[in-house]
């Protein structure tokens, strides 16, 4: 007998090698199933044999293998095959190869099951083998590219066997379509020309009718449809006889006895004889099954899963439908409401998510309950809902029901034996049909968001301004980040002087302060200094920032001023940085800064967080002398045994409570605290912000000895700074 031909598997050269990629195959697996093949002959008989023996335990692979002579020959087959995996050549041989052992053992109706099943013993048997020979790095890395291309050759052998599967299915159903006459139940035949009707007593029973019930004609069958589907089933038998299809296929519903209606699918093939009569038969199979499981699904990709609400695929749907309507002449107002329950996240986290999830479902129902008829309500994603308000008499009516939103939500929520009080934010945007659903979503968002900063538990009205201050800041983001590639950063400093010292004198030591010209404009670093903290860019930023600063002060020691300190402010993420102190360590060296000429602020925030690798990076400054300054305290979380916890060498009061010092008894004691505080513990205090005459007198009636401010002088820029450092006036040292 001819063999049979074998189609390779559909596999181009750049799938192919896209596979193997995904696997990361390389030359050196080849190399290394190589080298082990050369000695794997008798273990691989040895596989094969232990193979067949472990079939003959289980019925159904040991009746496909009753002939010896069969086994025999497909022992031999199986040693070829597992010889041409360690030789792991992968090309269109290999693939043609596959997919003929795939389509064979489907033919032979060898189960998917003992096929894949094989592989595991084949690695079993390897993997002894492996050991026996002493197992080592080069085994373990052999083993590794033999599963890979094992799991290669799986995927590929399972392709060809379903491939098959699939098409001897079809080639079933084909004779199946030519054959109706000779089927068991469901059965119809029809004869267009003469309009005669046959249904078999089964096509009728499943409806609850006789065949006599039906009648004779096609009328008697199109009287059953459903009149919503009779065009549709009409029009799949015209096409059909028209020659427009291959096949009659088409689902529709059907009436019972009961009145009720089935779903059925009704499959039909149009024959013609030789006096040119038409005949059309085929079956009609029950599918109500089928359509409500169907149904299901379709409900569960349009819903969601925990509140029954729309999704967020479904809402889309029906926003770019309200939009569309928008630009209909007449068309009435539109709006949509995005609501974000506020500090949902506490209630996780001290609840628990199933907590949440029931929460959830109660504040569905509560946003159902303010909705209209008409009105469309979703749960866009987490603690997310998106409501779109349709038919309103003005722009206005939409923050009506964002009100009746907020005090529905307002209500206590019994929730076991305790009330839960759920507040939500709530963005408001006018639907413009010149808007897509994304710029709607991202309007309500903006407001949203603008409701958030205002304090929470309210709604806000979406305006043009918002998306201005956004594309802004957004803007701003995007050339701050690239500010220090485009030598757009500069330093300005700010002189720390010695109260105590005689009018005139020069500073004892400077602040460091990052300054940003962007456009020919000066930019705040309240407003970009948070962006490079999210980014980040604050990491390389602040590294330039220490070595500028530290040039700058080892140049003015070297110029006149040989006591000057340089102040440098310390960002978080800098210090959590594993080889920080080593980078400070060689920018000195770097600068010939001596360490102890270096201030490194740190904030109470930081102080607080800093744990571990921190906490060993602050000590190891420390110790090379840099001195450590605690910027804004007092005003933080920061307790007092953090002063001796840490290497802490100078305070630096907050100009929060300076401001009122002069006028403030309790301001003034918090001041005076801080400082004997300090002087107890032998630290240096440096009060900031000072901007009057009576703050320094203050300050030096409590025996301050430090201080900067503008009342002293403002940041300026190095060749400003310069003027003021004079050579022959003594200067103290701070943190000495």
């Amino acid at each position: 007998m001819q063999a049979e031909e074998f189609s390779p598997l559909d596999m181009d050269a750049a799938e192919l090698d896209e596979r193997l990629a995904f696997i990361q195959w390389s030359d050196q697996d080849v190399q290394r199933l190589n080298q082990w093949r050369e000695g794997s002959e008798e273990l691989i008989s040895a596989c094969v044999a232990a193979l067949y023996e472990h079939f003959d335990q289980f019925a159904e692979p040991s009746a496909i293998l009753a002939d010896a002579t069969v086994v025999k020959r497909l022992q031999g087959t199986q040693r070829q095959y597992y010889r041409e995996l360690l030789e792991a050549r992968i090309d269109t041989a290999y693939l043609h190869n596959r997919s003929r052992v795939g389509q064979v053992h489907e033919r032979l109706n060898v189960g998917l099951k003992w096929y894949l099943g094989s592989y595991r013993l084949f690695l079993d048997h390897m993997l002894e083998g492996m050991h026996a020979e002493g197992a080592g790095n080069e085994a373990v890395a052999a083993f590794q590219s033999l599963l890979k291309i094992v799991f290669f050759d799986i995927t590929l052998a399972a392709e060809a066997y379903v491939g098959a599967s699939n098409s001897a299915l079809a080639a079933s159903e084909s004779r199946f379509a030519h054959a109706l006459r000779g089927a068991n139940d469901g059965i119809w035949e029809w004869a267009p020309e003469s309009d005669r009707l046959y249904v078999s007593d089964w096509w009728a029973g499943m409806l609850g009718f006789t065949p006599a019930d039906v009648g004779a004609t096609a009328a008697g069958w199109l009287e059953l449809v459903h009149p919503d589907d009779v065009e549709g089933l009409q029009s799949a038998l015209r096409r059909h006889l028209h020659g427009e299809t291959a096949s009659l296929y088409h689902e529709y519903r059907i009436r019972q006895a009961s009145g009720d209606f089935l779903w059925v699918l009704v499959r039909g093939v149009v024959e013609t004889d030789l006096q040119g009569r038409r005949r059309l038969a085929g079956s009609q199979t029950d599918i109500s099954r089928r359509r409500r499981s169907q149904d299901l699904l379709e409900h569960a990709a349009k819903h969601d899963q925990l509140t029954g609400l729309l999704n967020r695929r479904r809402l889309n749907e029906y926003l770019a439908d309200l939009l569309l309507r928008q630009s209909r002449p007449g068309a009435r107002s539109a709006a949509l409401l995005f609501i974000d329950l506020d500090r949902f996240k506490l209630i996780n986290d001290s609840l628990g998510h199933a907590a949440g999830d029931q929460v959830l479902k109660h504040v569905a129902k509560r946003l159902q309950a303010c909705g209209r008829a008409g009105d469309y309500l979703a749960r866009f994603g987490g603690d997310e809902f998106v409501m779109l308000l349709d038919d309103l008499a003005t722009p206005a009516d939409a923050e009506d029901v964002a009100r009746k939103v907020l005090t529905a939500l307002r209500e206590p929520l019994r929730f076991g034996d305790r009330y839960l009080v759920v507040n939500a934010s709530i963005g408001i945007t006018v639907l413009d049909a010149r808007h897509t659903p994304e710029q709607a979503l991202q309007a309500a968002d903006l407001a949203l968001y603008r409701a958030k900063d205002a304090g929470k538990a309210r709604f806000q009205l979406f305006d043009q301004s918002m998306q201005d201050e956004v594309r802004d800041r957004l803007r701003l983001e995007t050339d701050v980040l690239q500010a220090l590639q485009r030598n757009e950063f500069s330093m300005h400093y700010q002189p720390v002087f010695d109260l105590h010292a005689p009018s005139g004198s020069a500073p004892v030591a400077v602040e460091a302060l990052l300054r940003w010209q962007h456009e020919g404009e000066p930019v705040s670093p309240v407003s970009f200094i948070p962006v490079l903290e999210e980014s980040g860019e604050i990491i390389p930023v602040g590294y330039w920032v220490l070595e500028h600063a530290c040039r700058q002060a080892a140049y003015w020691q070297q110029h006149g001023a040989p006591h000057l300190r340089c102040s440098v402010n310390l960002s978080g993420l800098q210090l959590r940085e594993t080889d920080f102190s080593q980078r400070v360590r060689d920018i000195l060296r770097l600068t010939t800064l001596p360490a102890s000429s270096l201030v490194l602020e740190i904030t109470e925030s930081l102080l607080v967080e800093a744990e571990g690798h921190s906490v060993a990076s602050l000590r190891e400054l420390a110790a090379m002398g840099v001195r450590i300054a605690l910027d804004d305290f007092g005003t933080g979380f920061c307790s007092l045994g953090y002063l001796n916890r840490f290497p802490i060498h100078i305070i630096k009061l907050d100009r929060s409570f300076l401001a009122e010092a002069h006028h403030s008894h309790s301001q003034q004691a918090i001041c005076r605290a801080i400082i004997n505080l300090s002087a107890n513990l032998g630290l240096d205090v440096v009060a900031e912000g000072i901007e009057s005459e009576d703050q320094v007198d203050f300050l030096l009636a409590e025996n301050c000895r430090f201080g900067q401010g503008f009342r002293l002088a403002r940041p300026m820029a190095a060749a400003d700074m310069q003027r003021l450092l004079t050579p022959d006036v003594a200067r103290p040292e701070i943190g000495a």
